[in-house]
């Protein structure tokens, strides 16, 4: 072998090393869990502050500090908040930002222009999506064990909830500031499905969230009836039909149930309590 043909062996070699040494460095950096992490959306919030360690979160929302919206705003308020800025996501100088799809479209657009990646997360339908949903954030995170011991308790929880179902299912019908209500294809249709309840507006064949009469409500044979609220939540024109008359005259012959809207805003682990409390209340009204 001549000495010009080892040599260039020798390179190419060299330069296998260096590709190889370069590609496990690269590797081993994506196996990483991220240590500043900024989440710009009230439910991306949630699971970030459930299943990573406050030390490795650079920024919540501002709206996970209000404990009238959020479920973990006594955490979320030891932690910096942003208001979904582009700006202030740089200064946090972050290594995952994590957003969801409907929200903060132009600061998601100009991160992606100056190279900064988001991770985008949609809105679950069913707790099955998600499950799914808090399985990909723990891996997202560097913390499946967390995400998979934060599903089996939920697991857990759905079964000793489903061993407390009645036999006879109730009517009922969700209410909601402007008059709107809650239908088919949505999580909270099968969270009252998961506590015992008949969905009227699905029904009716109300796809999702959709409008509805207060004389459906009076007329629709309801035996519960949940009003969406937010305790000490400022007035507004919205919420005064949760105050009408005929709801207040409805009260003497079905049960109505005022369920904090922070319990099922967001698809996470708070689901569960609003399904206990439908659960109570259609104990108690039997």
């Amino acid at each position: 072998m001549t000495f010009p043909r080892v040599l260039r062996l020798l390179r190419g070699a060299c330069l296998i090393a260096v590709a190889l040494s370069g590609a496990m460095a690269s590797g081993s950096a994506a196996m990483e869990r991220p240590a500043r992490i900024v989440s710009l959306n009230m439910c991306t919030d949630e699971l970030v502050l459930r299943l990573a360690e406050p030390a490795r979160i650079a920024s919540v929302t501002w709206l996970s500090q209000d404990p009238r919206n959020a479920n973990m705003a006594q955490v979320a308020r030891r932690i910096p908040a942003n208001h979904g800025l582009a700006e202030e996501v740089l200064g946090f100088k972050p290594d995952l930002v994590v957003a969801g799809t409907y929200t903060t479209r132009a600061t998601v657009s100009l991160l992606g222009r100056v190279g900064v990646g988001v991770r985008e997360f949609g809105v679950p339908r069913n707790l099955a999506e998600m499950k799914t949903q808090i399985a990909e954030m723990a891996d997202l995170l560097g913390e499946p064990a967390r995400g998979q011991a934060l599903l089996a308790e939920i697991e857990q929880r759905l079964q000793a909830l489903a061993a407390r179902r009645v036999d006879r299912p109730l009517r009922a019908i969700v209410l909601r500031p402007s008059g709107f209500t809650v239908g088919r294809g949505s999580l909270v249709d099968e969270i009252l499905t998961r506590a015992g309840l008949i969905n009227i507006a699905a029904e009716l064949g109300v796809e999702s969230y959709g409008q509805i009469a207060l004389e459906t409500v009076a007329l629709g044979g309801a035996e519960i009836l949940i009003l969406n609220e937010t305790p000490d939540g400022p007035p507004s024109l919205a919420h005064e039909i949760l105050h009408h008359p005929v709801i207040d005259r409805l009260g003497g012959r079905l049960k109505l149930v005022a369920l904090p809207s922070r319990l099922w805003t967001c698809a996470g682990p708070s689901v569960l309590d609003a399904i206990e409390l439908l659960v109570r209340a259609v104990e108690e009204k039997r």
